[in-house]
């Protein structure tokens, strides 16, 4: 995995506890986005651990470029992204799961919170959960409402290639449900919900369930008032 953070103390404080796990090797460190963003084409790891708030290139935009990586001779497979925050409800964290981050983790977290992040994100889970991220969409909108999508997006048409109960199985997991919820609530067997779910993520390219909150959110299946009305779900 890879460190980035401008403060050179606290990635030795995490090397040092990272280090200590014999499954997770720290590959390299840099001080910012760019650097950041150049030590990940290098060494191609599996994770990354990005600080949000950098001078220069913040852990933002070097999410996205780092998403945005074709898969060279090191990055076959592009990294996943565990963005560090001083708060839980902070817009850049926002942004910076929109961009592409699977989840996040406050600086304070504990050393055993940390390496369960790393592991879980290196497995493929998100570690923020969808009732987390709505309430991180329902702060950012108390704050600013976004910029009205144009009427001619092409968001609203990736939910085309979905079946309607794609559709509404997506729509429950951008409302926060469970699998066991989504179950009950439509009728279905768990084995049913997670082929329905497999099938969502597979057609339009989600990598977990944050994703799919915020996508549901862009593209209207959840309206922002059903987004702050269940803020404390």
């Amino acid at each position: 995995m890879v460190l980035v953070d401008d403060q050179a103390l606290l990635r030795t404080a995490f090397r040092l506890i990272l280090d200590q796990a014999d499954d997770i090797v720290v590959v390299g460190e840099a001080a910012d986005g760019d650097s950041g963003v150049a030590v990940v084409e290098r060494t191609g790891p599996d994770v990354v651990l990005m600080d949000v708030r950098m001078p220069g290139t913040d852990g933002i935009e070097a999410t996205r470029r780092i998403r945005a990586l074709d898969g060279g001779r090191s990055t076959a497979v592009r990294p996943r992204i565990l963005i560090l925050t001083t708060f839980d409800l902070d817009e850049y964290v926002y942004e910076a799961l929109h961009a592409g981050a699977s989840g996040f983790l406050l600086k304070d977290a504990l050393a055993e919170d940390l390496l369960s992040a790393v592991r879980a994100v290196a497995s493929g889970e998100a570690v923020t959960a969808p009732s987390v991220t709505r309430r991180l969409i329902a702060h950012y909108l108390d704050r600013a409402e976004p910029e009205p999508r144009p009427a001619a997006s092409p968001v609203p048409d990736r939910l085309a290639v979905l079946t309607r109960r794609e559709r509404e199985v997506l729509t429950l997991i951008a409302r926060g449900r469970t699998n066991g919820e989504i179950a009950a609530e439509l009728h279905l067997s768990a084995g049913t919900v997670r082929t329905h779910i497999g099938r969502i993520f597979a057609k339009l390219q989600l990598r977990d369930r944050v994703q799919a909150v915020i996508l549901g959110y862009e593209c209207g299946l959840v309206p922002p008032a059903d987004t702050r009305g269940e803020r404390h779900r």
